[in-house]
């Protein structure tokens, strides 16, 4: 299994930003210009770039942004690059209108937990290498709706019930990391990999090319990289030949 480095491109009313423990009270932003951070993450040599449709998360303008992904695709398929995108996708309309867009994934969160036979049904229409699920917990519970409601349900236990589905892929945020750059949450991760034998990407806390390392050794399908990427405290040039 290939490991691959995901620059994080989180996107508010058309700017691109990082919430502190996914608080929208607590949002720094980055860039006016969401097509130009995507082309600068290219041009370092990114093969995928993950994109998030935050005002769609949260429900508030679910198609605000999808102008802005419009033009991130086009700059990512100048270079041959994929884009994984969620935000907000919660109905087979949704997904199959972000795949035919160019999207190459889209990410399945609330609808994932609340319809879970959604999730198979998609990938019967689209195809697994079109489906990932984001499990985002906090102590080991999922959390929906822009992370602001507690599903009560265990993360490993929804991972389970969607490999049964004919899920490959999933990523997987803690919450209580995601944006603070405190280090990713290796163990509960590689836990997750062990338990189910998914495809899992790690998110939240990535501070320093240390991290990138641990997610590599740790067997995981690759990870996602934000706020590192926005203060400086890693090169991406250097975390891709990891």
């Amino acid at each position: 299994m290939s490991f691959t480095v995901y620059p994080a491109l989180d996107l508010r009313a058309g700017k691109v930003v990082r919430l502190k423990e996914g608080d929208p009270e607590r949002m720094t932003a980055y860039s006016d210009d969401p097509e130009q951070t995507a082309r600068r993450w290219l041009e370092a040599g990114a093969s995928w770039l993950h994109v998030v449709n935050l005002d769609g998360a949260f429900g508030e303008n679910e198609s605000r942004n999808r102008a802005v992904l419009r033009t991130i695709l086009k700059a990512a398929a100048e270079f041959s690059a994929y884009v994984q995108f969620g935000g907000g996708i919660r109905s087979l309309e949704a997904m199959e209108e972000a795949l035919d867009l160019g999207v190459q994934r889209v990410i399945l969160g609330t609808i994932a937990a609340e319809q879970p036979e959604i999730v198979g049904e998609a990938i019967q229409i689209f195809g697994s290498k079109q489906i990932a699920a984001g499990l985002d917990a906090r102590d080991g519970l999922i959390h929906i709706r822009g992370w602001k409601e507690d599903s009560g349900l265990p993360a490993v236990d929804l991972a389970l019930q969607l490999k049964k589905a004919g899920l490959r892929t999933v990523i997987f945020t803690d919450i209580r990391r995601d944006g603070l750059g405190s280090g990713l949450n290796i163990d509960a991760t590689r836990a997750l990999t062990e338990a189910t034998g998914l495809e899992v990407i790690a998110s939240g806390g990535v501070l320093t090319i240390e991290d990138v390392i641990a997610a590599r050794e740790a067997g995981l399908a690759g990870t996602i990289i934000g706020r590192a990427l926005y203060e400086g405290t890693i090169d991406l040039g250097k975390a891709l030949k990891v």
